[in-house]
């Protein structure tokens, strides 16, 4: 392993040698090379922030960067060892970037002429602009194991953890990678399958203990049996795909259109941008073009890749990785709209009056070129008057125009009255490691609503054009609550001293005004959590039953078919409908709609079982040097066997067992969501104000365990203690009575 000088040893290089201070110097003179760049390009970062030294030359972005993924050509080593490639698309007028490849242990040797799949960083210096990672090799396409490694005297053995799954694999002592017993690894084939013995493997990455936060995320890939390794023929597909090019497209490289996304988003699949509608019968109206990412024209019927799509349904995110829809090839570059590069896209040009409503809309295939990748952030910074070097100079002629579209949208939406659910979001923060370093709720910003009001008036434009056009298509279905669940809904509103009217027909606005009522209450998030248990799981299907959560009357998603299989059949049916090529649904498409529909309505319930449960994981691994911590809460569930809180510091989900709730016997009431003590009359019920105390913290289950301390700022009375198989003293019919009453009683008066 290269050593990495100490911050001293760098200051004291540089004093001595003051004419060879630049990164490649210091790099050459402390041997280091690969991936320890790295740790010295931070460790100079760090020594300037601390003001102990001062960078003189800055490094500014090129016009004609290359996209972050790319098929690279490995030219060979300098003289110093270092492995240099090039870009083999890049198309600019300058001269061609020169990338230096960062290896890890774990990278097969790579030779001049092999070509690859690299992740690029822009690093310039005087040698070379670009770093990058090795994605893999193209049309090489090793399959992938997770397991657990057991050592032996000629290397080991790997036990994979998939359900069902018995076969081992055998690996050399020379590729253990230093794997110890009893370790979760990651491990690739290694070398053509036999038709005799073990098959053999290499690791390429340890997780450490499966119980550690690492290992999280790819434990519920495969407990869900969530697809994260691309059939041969799929890859080769990807790598045969060539760029699309301007042909009968329609020409927007001119317009501005920008990108707006997460700060760590590798993917941008939606531009946007927003003049004034120069009609003088629509003064003060606006034009919103949404475009998106051509992903039909790379993903036709039928192909490889489409099967795999298919069957895949969707993307699924985590903490600390995702597991793509499609291959990097396509979902991180080709069907990536990047700052600076020319790629096919769907538009949709979009005319909208003073008070936002849509006033007529047509759709193109087109070719753009994206003048700007931005994060929600640093746009919301630059229209609150903190713009920085890359949004100054689009304010005024595109962030602004922007923040002026949505403010009529925001009228529209005011009258459509869609749910206004307050939910806010979690996000976590893992180190390099992949410890869990903090727990955050993510802040909602003016552009997160933008961006979303613009995709939601796209996707209901497509929905639109389609029924007009008489075209099959996959709905976004949301259907209305059921009566049982109103019923449900509306005890909890009453024991919160709110109503919810009964005997009319149930809109978006009558449950706007339950959750109006209960905001800055101490009941708001109660209230919150009930409405969103009462409505019913939205799903796709070639029948058209409105969005009720949306108040619209139709909707389909198109404005991401990178990362949903649902927005490619959009897209398809689209470019049918409009007789825009040959690449639109296909007779088979239309046949098994129904079919397809329900395929990726399950995957989607699968990717989301699986990030809650990666969720809890993550959550139980950072609390569990917190055990016998008091903590907030508000009790979010009541069940036979217990209580649920939601913890305010996380949102993480304890539970506390009925068994130790004091020494009383507890009687539970399905109706009123209540919990009565049979000797004190103790009433426990949803959204009451908690204190716990942590008592288990499971990381591998992601189960957590309390016990209730306090109830409204009271300590937990403590009722006489009952002997064994002693019955309880009050009958349970009237303390089912006494619950609802108590429960009504105390929740209105509570202050």
């Amino acid at each position: 392993m290269t050593r990495i000088p100490s911050k001293s040893e760098i200051l004291t290089w540089i004093s001595e040698h003051p004419t060879k201070a630049a990164k490649r110097d210091i790099a050459k003179a402390f041997g280091i090379k690969g991936a320890a760049r790295i740790d010295l390009k931070r460790l100079l970062k760090e020594l300037e922030q601390e003001g102990k030294l001062t960078k003189r030359r800055s490094s500014y972005r090129d016009a004609e960067e290359l996209p972050p993924v790319s098929v690279l050509e490995i030219t060979g080593p300098d003289g110093d060892g270092d492995l240099f490639a090039r870009p083999l698309e890049w198309k600019g007028t300058g001269a061609e970037p020169r990338i230096l490849m960062m290896l890890r242990d774990s990278d097969p040797a790579m030779g001049a002429g092999d070509r690859i799949l690299g992740r690029l960083t822009a690093d310039q210096t005087e040698d070379y602009s670009h770093t990058a990672r090795m994605i893999r090799r193209i049309g090489t396409n090793p399959l992938r194991i997770l397991g657990v490694f057991r050592a032996d005297s000629e290397g080991g053995r790997v036990l994979p953890i998939e359900k069902g799954s018995d076969k081992q694999w055998t690996v050399a002592a020379g590729a253990t990678g230093g794997a110890k017993d009893g370790e979760l690894v990651e491990a690739e084939q290694a070398g053509p399958k036999g038709r005799l013995g073990l098959p053999k493997a290499r690791i390429i990455a340890r997780l450490g203990d499966p119980t550690e936060p690492r290992a999280v995320s790819l434990i519920a890939i495969h407990q869900h049996g969530i697809p994260d390794h691309f059939p041969d023929d799929v890859i080769a597909e990807a790598d045969a795909a060539k760029p699309a090019t301007l042909g009968k497209r329609l020409d927007l490289r001119d317009l501005p259109l920008i990108t707006i996304d997460p700060w760590d988003a590798r993917d941008h699949d939606d531009a946007c941008y927003v003049e004034a509608d120069p009609d003088p019968k629509n003064a003060g109206g606006y034009i919103i073009w949404v475009a998106i990412a051509d992903v039909a024209h790379y993903v036709t019927p039928n192909s490889a890749l489409d099967h795999e799509a298919r069957k895949r349904g969707n993307s699924t995110y985590f903490p600390d990785r995702v597991v793509p829809m499609l291959p990097d090839r396509l979902s991180g570059d080709l069907c990536s709209l990047h700052e600076g590069v020319e790629r096919a896209c769907v538009a949709v040009a979009m005319r909208i009056d003073t008070a936002g409503n849509k006033i007529d809309h047509v759709f193109h295939r087109a070719f753009m070129k994206s003048v700007a990748s931005l994060n929600y952030e640093e746009v919301q910074d630059a229209i609150d008057g903190q713009p920085n070097a890359r949004t100054e100079p689009l304010l005024d002629e595109i962030i602004t125009p922007l923040y002026g579209a949505f403010a009529a949208l925001m009228k529209a939406r005011a009258n459509r009255q869609p749910l206004e659910l307050d939910l806010p979001e979690r996000q976590i923060v893992l180190s390099e490691t992949g410890k869990v370093t903090s727990v955050q709720y993510k802040e909602r910003l003016d552009a997160h609503r933008l961006i979303e009001e613009f995709m939601v008036l796209a996707n209901v434009a497509a929905a639109e054009t389609l029924i007009a056009k008489k075209s099959p298509l996959l709905f976004r279905v949301h259907e209305e609550p059921s009566p049982e669940k109103l019923d449900a809904l509306r005890e909890v509103a009453e024991a919160s001293g709110l109503t919810l009217a009964k005997g009319q027909v149930l809109k978006t606005a009558h449950l706007n005004r339950l959750l109006a009522g209960a905001e800055g209450t101490e009941n708001d998030e109660l209230i919150n959590m009930a409405t969103l248990r009462s409505m019913t799981q939205a799903y796709y299907s070639p029948d058209n039953f409105g969005h009720f959560g949306l108040a619209l009357r139709a909707y389909a998603h198109f404005t991401s078919p990178i990362r949903r299989y649902s927005d490619l059949i959009v897209h398809r049916a689209l470019v049918s409908a409009h007789g825009w090529g040959k690449d639109g649904l296909s007779p088979w498409d239309i046949e098994h709609l129904a079919d397809t529909g329900q395929q990726i309505s399950d995957t989607e319930r699968r990717s989301m079982m699986a990030e809650r449960d990666t969720t809890d994981r993550y959550l139980a691994a950072f609390l569990s040097d917190r055990i016998g911590a008091e903590m907030g809460g508000r009790i979010s569930g009541i069940a036979k066997f217990g209580v649920f809180v939601k913890l305010d510091e996380t949102g993480a989900d304890a539970m506390i067992p009925i068994r130790t709730l004091g020494r009383e016997y507890f009687h539970y009431d399905p109706d009123t969501q209540t919990l009565m003590g049979s000797d004190t009359g103790l009433v426990i019920g949803l959204g009451q104000r908690v204190t716990v105390k942590l008592a288990e913290a499971a990381p591998v289950t992601g189960g957590l365990i309390a016990e209730l301390i306090a109830i409204d700022d009271r300590i937990m009375p403590r009722g006489p203690s009952r002997g064994r198989g002693k019955p309880p003293r009050r009958k349970m019919g009237s303390a089912r009575k006494k619950a609802a009453k108590t429960a009504r009683k105390v929740k209105r008066t509570r202050k």
